[in-house]
């Protein structure tokens, strides 16, 4: 040890010094181990695959949540109270009542709402400043409130109408289905282009028979339940009026009547053509507007909300459905 250098004997006293830190440090090492429990990762994972794992019953309730914030906030929308604007200086989120200009942005202003004969002459027009065909066709488009008491609404139906001054030049094709030989002669001699009785369901599933369409005895409406997927809304039925014994009255409806739906809340139908006097376009308008009318009762109020007529060139003109509306509908 005398012959060693001042470095040679640090080192020589260092070593013993780090065997006696290693030795503490796995002794300490070893004492924690054996007060806390072994837990190693194997024996969770085993853990695990014991217990049962529902992974999909969170994903549903977190859905369900989803769901039901959706149709809070779709109640919100719809609860959304219109505003009143009868009293204030100008409408709710416009710029003015009328504009004070010839040039001004639509959006801005309020819609201009006409009388039903200002808005036909105004379409007239129109047509001749186009240079658009004069007997284009005149459509009307009606905004319903379906709404009754509580959450029943009026369901949406399909109407045929005699109209004062039909706009068709061809007459409806229609087939009638009775199994008895009067009744078939009788809707020839009144007009139908094919009566028979159950044999003409192959024909009519195999295209060889087609119409406009398709009236019924009360009888034959089980035997034609193979024509529902083929004919869907012509199929007959007594809500329609497609159904009956009265074979000539069903055919003196059919054959010249004029047919229209409620798709979602809104009718949109063909009332007439531009080149019919003005005087013959407005009975149309009346007589489908008093139809639409009829379908809910006065009492749970208003049907018709708002009327829109348009011909096939031009922009759609609002109208005072007022006018339009039937006496006992103006007063609830």
């Amino acid at each position: 040890m005398g012959n060693l250098s001042v470095t040679q004997k640090s080192a020589y006293m260092a070593a013993p010094s780090r065997s006696v830190l290693r030795v503490l440090s796995r002794c300490q090492s070893l004492f924690f181990t054996c007060r806390a429990p072994s837990v190693s990762c194997s024996s969770l994972t085993a853990h695990r695959q014991q217990q049962p794992v529902r992974s999909y019953a969170a994903a549903a309730a977190a859905k369900q949540k989803e769901k039901k914030d959706e149709t809070v906030q779709e109640k919100a929308v719809k609860e959304r109270k219109r505003v009143d604007d009868k009293n204030r200086h100008k409408p709710y989120g416009l710029t003015a009542w009328a504009p004070v200009d010839d040039v001004y942005m639509v959006r801005h202003y309020p819609k201009p709402v006409y009388e039903t004969s200002v808005a036909i002459e105004m379409l007239k027009n129109f047509q001749k400043l186009d240079f658009s065909p004069e007997n284009q066709p005149v459509y009307i488009n009606l905004r319903l409130d379906l709404k009754l008491e509580k959450k029943k609404k009026v369901d949406p139906f399909v109407s045929t109408i005699h109209l004062p001054h039909s706009f068709k030049s061809d007459i409806n094709k229609i087939v009638v289905f009775t199994e008895n030989p009067d009744q078939a002669r009788i809707a020839m001699e009144n007009g139908a282009a094919v009566a028979g009785g159950a044999e003409l369901v192959e024909k009519i599933l195999a295209d060889e028979i087609t119409a406009d369409f398709y009236l019924a005895e009360p009888d034959m409406v089980q035997k034609l339940l193979p024509l529902k997927n083929k004919l869907r809304k012509k199929f007959p039925k007594s809500k329609r009026g497609s159904v009956g014994m009265n074979i000539p009255k069903m055919l003196a409806l059919f054959k010249s009547g004029h047919e229209y739906m409620v798709e979602d809340i809104y009718v949109n139908t063909q009332v007439a053509t531009l080149d019919m006097p003005k005087e013959y376009i407005l009975a149309n308008i009346h007589a489908i507007v008093k139809d639409v009318a009829s379908h809910k009762p006065a009492e749970f109020g208003p049907f018709i909300e708002r009327a829109i007529v348009c011909s096939r060139s031009s922009e759609g003109l609002h109208i005072k459905i007022e006018e339009l509306l039937p006496q006992e509908e103006k007063k609830a």
